[in-house]
C-alpha cells in the first residue's frame, strides 16, 4: 500500500527520504547508498538530493547496483575520506519531484502523524512504518504509559486512509481489539 520512497524519518512533509549513505566505495569518492525507493536506482531519478536539514545539496549519478546497494557519485565528493565522512547521512528530495502515488498507495511521510480511528474514536497516531517481509506494519502510538500497537498495513486492517483529513481507520483483528479493551479496563 505504501509507494516509491520508503520514509525512514522525514525532515518535513514536503521532502521525502529516498536513501541513506552506508559508506564509501573505492578511492574516488563514490558512496554506497541504501535506497528506500521501490527501484533502487531511482534514488537518483528525482534530481539533486540534499541532507535532512536541506543545507547540503548533491548532484547524484548512479554507477551500479550491487548486493542491494546503489553505488553512486555525489557532486563535490572527490575522495574516499570525503565519502566516508558522509556515512549515515539520510538523502532527501522534494516531494514535488516524485510521481503522484497510485490510488491506495501512499508515501510514508504522508502517513506519519495521522490520527488512527476505530469505531469512530481516536486510538492513537501513526508513529512509524515498519517493513515486514511481504508487507508493512503501522506502529501506532497510543499515548503516554500505553504500549504501542502494531497493525498490518493491509486493506483489511486499514480500510480507509484520508490524508487530507489527517486520519486513517483501522479494523483491528479480534485479538488486538480484545487486548485493547482489556488495557482500557485495567486503567
Amino acid at each position: 500500500m505504501a509507494s516509491s520512497a520508503r520514509v525512514q524519518g522525514a525532515a518535513d512533509r514536503n521532502r521525502i527520504c529516498v536513501g541513506a549513505i552506508a559508506g564509501s566505495h573505492g578511492i574516488k569518492g563514490a558512496v554506497r547508498i541504501k535506497s528506500f525507493t521501490d527501484v533502487p536506482e531511482d534514488v537518483a531519478a528525482y534530481g539533486p538530493i540534499s541532507d535532512e536539514a536541506g543545507v547540503r545539496r548533491f548532484d547524484i549519478g548512479v554507477e551500479a547496483v550491487r548486493g542491494g546497494m546503489v553505488i553512486a557519485a555525489l557532486g563535490g565528493v572527490a575522495d574516499r575520506d570525503a565519502a566516508e565522512a558522509l556515512k549515515g547521512l539520510r538523502l532527501y528530495v522534494s516531494k514535488d519531484a516524485l510521481p503522484e502515488p497510485d490510488e491506495d498507495e501512499f508515501y510514508h511521510a504522508d502517513l506519519l502523524g495521522l490520527e488512527v480511528m476505530q469505531n469512530g474514536g481516536m486510538i492513537g497516531t501513526v508513529r512509524s512504518i515498519i517493513p515486514a517481509g511481504t508487507g508493512e506494519v503501522l506502529e501506532i502510538d497510543r499515548g503516554p504509559g500505553r504500549e504501542t500497537l502494531l497493525v498490518p498495513f493491509t486493506k483489511a486492517a486499514v480500510p480507509t486512509v484520508e490524508i487530507g483529513e489527517g486520519r486513517l481507520t483501522v479494523d483491528l483483528p479480534r485479538e488486538l481489539a480484545e487486548d485493547r479493551e482489556e488495557d482500557e479496563t485495567r486503567k
